[in-house]
């Protein structure tokens, strides 16, 4: 058990990890797909995986040890198979020894559709680049190349490798949040451009665009105020 403060090397080439040393990016998002024959389900875990750690998952199961291969076709069939329970589908995902990486992902029918709801944990070793340094880019395939929902990405102090100390860790802080083009479209394009005092960038088409607001870099526990500021406007209007 690790026992010691986290590690005063600095993660080069990347300002996040610069200030706060061993860091892990909690990510939790949802992809909402029109049911159908054809669909082909992992594809936004995959990419967030790629995106984030330079390789797609390593692994995947229903239960621990995860000793199946990754493969969107078997999890796919998985989660048809198990359609008609109410509880849907659990599965864990995971990473290669040198790209920490754990998920978790609760596949759900809804009257919306096919629901994958999704929680992805990354480490960073001092010397690595952030995850977080890629999360606009992330954002952005997310959202014009999958079915994206939304997504929250949280920044916390914690170990490289993902493993729990037997120790108090101060909780996560929030980065940022992402709305996909159906969820501005609910809430209303001017009034999610309007969030007042978070910058937001916007992806897409013109016509149907998803925005994505930063609410700080992880260090600050004031994007805890932001999140709830954002929160509270988008409910004003829905």
């Amino acid at each position: 058990t690790f026992h010691g403060p986290p590690s005063r090397k600095r993660c080069q080439n990347s300002p996040t990890c610069a200030v706060t040393y061993r860091r892990q990016s909690h990510l939790a998002l949802r992809v909402i797909h029109p049911a159908d024959d054809r669909l082909l389900l992992g594809g936004a875990l995959e990419a967030a995986w790629e995106i984030l750690t330079g390789a797609p998952p390593a692994g995947w199961s229903t239960t621990e040890p995860v000793n199946l291969p990754w493969s969107r076709r078997q999890l796919t069939d998985l989660a048809r198979s198990r359609a008609q329970e109410r509880a849907g589908s659990w599965l864990t995902a995971v990473g290669h020894p040198d790209h920490p990486a754990i998920a978790a992902t609760h596949i759900v029918h809804t009257d919306a559709g096919v629901e994958e709801r999704i929680t992805l944990a990354v480490g960073c070793e001092a010397g690595q680049t952030s995850p977080m340094d890629r999360i606009e880019e992330l954002a952005e395939t997310l959202a014009t190349r999958h079915p994206l929902a939304t997504m929250l990405t949280q920044l916390r102090p914690g170990r490289a490798d993902l493993t729990t100390p037997a120790h108090f860790e101060p909780p996560p802080i929030p980065v940022s949040v992402t709305l996909g083009p159906d969820a501005v479209r609910e809430a209303g394009l001017a009034h999610v451009r309007q969030a007042p005092g978070i910058p937001a960038t916007e992806f897409g088409s013109t016509r149907r665009p998803a925005l994505h607001y930063t609410l700080g870099n992880g260090t600050d526990p004031a994007a805890w105020k932001q999140l709830r500021t954002l929160n509270e406007h988008l409910k004003t209007n829905t």
